[in-house]
């Protein structure tokens, strides 16, 4: 790809992950709900494990997946890991800010870390934000910068290959109230 492609590409990836910047602010002030079959606690090393049809909620946010493990540092920033669910993959779902939209994410492996704001989705990832999707082997949203990352190979590496590339799509803007065409 062209030097010029590339940044085109890369802007129409940013209009695209715009919309998850906006997610529903009210969510944060709610109180985190965990639901699974099993819980391993750690107090000592603050670390929770959650095994087998692990359902976080909170408020309007969904995480989905076979396993969850949440850690929190001495300063009291959590990172969680959440793995496997249906067809492999994890889950998430969360409404938009101020629309009746919602983003929903999938990928073999989905990480966040409070402290640095970033999350990553490694493997068969891919994140839709009402009619606009993105999918890529790896996903990165940086919510301290606001930048995002997309790749073909795991762990944010790129592997030249015509089969396996990154697809977006990016629907028109609708006019006046009418339906993109």
């Amino acid at each position: 790809m062209k030097p010029v492609s590339r940044q085109l590409a890369l802007l129409a990836f940013l209009a695209l992950a715009a919309p998850l910047l906006h997610a529903e602010k009210a969510d944060r002030s709610k109180p985190v709900n965990i639901e699974a079959d099993r819980v391993t606690v750690d107090d000592k090393n603050k670390i929770h494990i959650f095994e087998g049809h692990v359902v976080l909620t909170q408020g309007t946010l969904t995480i989905r997946s076979d396993k969850l493990v949440v850690s929190q540092d001495m300063e009291g920033y959590q990172r969680g890991i959440a793995t496997g669910g249906e067809g492999g993959l994890a889950r998430f779902r969360q409404k938009r800010e101020g629309k009746n939209e919602w983003v929903n994410g999938e990928g073999e492996r989905i990480e966040h870390d409070a402290r640095s704001e970033l999350s990553q989705f490694f493997q068969r990832a891919h994140v839709k934000s009402g009619e606009d999707e993105v999918r890529g082997q790896y996903i990165q949203f940086n919510g301290a910068t606001e930048t995002y990352l997309v790749t073909n190979g795991p762990n944010a590496t790129t592997i030249p290959s015509q089969q396996g590339r990154v697809q977006v799509t990016i629907q028109p803007k609708k006019k006046d109230g009418a339906a993109a065409p």
